[in-house]
């Protein structure tokens, strides 16, 4: 069994995708999978679905939820074993699947494994990073309802992502691939334009290909962005990369 929450939650069962009908259930499969193997407590499960206005006999209602989340995951895999995919503790509920089956971890993991190869092997980490940024189908956990844990996680693996981004290209330069990245950094920043980092980015690689009038007015975009909008000026590494650009100097990765 698989679990995708970079994008609207499904679980998948080798050929079989099972939909979670209604938020409530995919909210308890979202906040189960979100710490797979580990206990989930009760009194957290009925945060996550109810906030601050849970109903009287929250525990039973919970109790119901998980009973008809069995039923379904056994009827659309056909496998009356899955039942046991969610079992209960005197804790809590716990989720029994490999954290590498559910993909916002696997993508965690290969966003690790690339910083550790950036410096040594540029090309390793281009690939892990572009095999991690493929599971994206969507916003993390679209449509697994408003609770905090969710919201939380849904927050932090949004900036994981833009930060696998960031990784890839810095190893794109190192491989020369300026020309390659300039029309996906153009898309991110358009997307992104206070997120400094992908400004400074895409200026270098239209510098590194010839194209510093562009890069300029990048950057000049930018710092009246972040004025109006903060009332902020660049920071120092994008200052420093566009008075690099100006005086024409070679380029450095970071």
């Amino acid at each position: 069994m698989e679990i995708h929450l970079l994008g609207s939650l499904e679980m998948a069962d080798e050929h079989i995708s099972v939909k979670i009908p209604g938020e409530k259930l995919r909210a308890i499969v979202a906040t189960l999978a979100l710490t797979p193997n580990r206990p989930v407590s009760r009194n957290d499960l009925i945060d996550e679905l109810w906030g601050e206005n849970p109903p009287r006999d929250a525990d039973n209602s919970l109790h119901g939820h998980m009973a008809r989340l069995r039923r379904i995951i056994a009827a659309r895999t056909g496998m009356g074993s899955q039942r046991d995919l969610i079992g209960t503790s005197n804790f809590g509920y716990i989720l029994s699947i490999p954290d590498h089956r559910i993909d916002a971890l696997h993508f965690c993991d290969l966003v690790r494994r690339a910083a550790l190869l950036q410096d040594s092997d540029p090309g390793g980490a281009v690939r892990l990073l572009t095999e991690g940024l493929a599971l994206w189908r969507g916003p993390a956990l679209l449509d697994a309802g408003h609770g905090m844990l969710c919201r939380m996680a849904s927050t932090r693996f949004t900036e994981t992502r833009l930060t696998a981004y960031e990784q890839l290209f810095e190893a794109q330069f190192t491989l020369g691939m300026h020309r390659d990245v300039v029309t996906e950094l153009e898309q991110l920043h358009a997307q992104y334009p206070l997120r400094e980092r992908f400004c400074e980015q895409l200026i270098t690689a239209l510098y590194s290909t010839g194209r510093q009038a562009e890069a300029l007015d990048a950057y000049h975009r930018t710092r009246q962005r972040l004025s109006q909008g903060l009332g902020l000026e660049p920071g120092h590494a994008l200052r420093a990369r566009f008075q690099e650009i100006l005086r024409q100097e070679p380029l450095r990765t970071r």
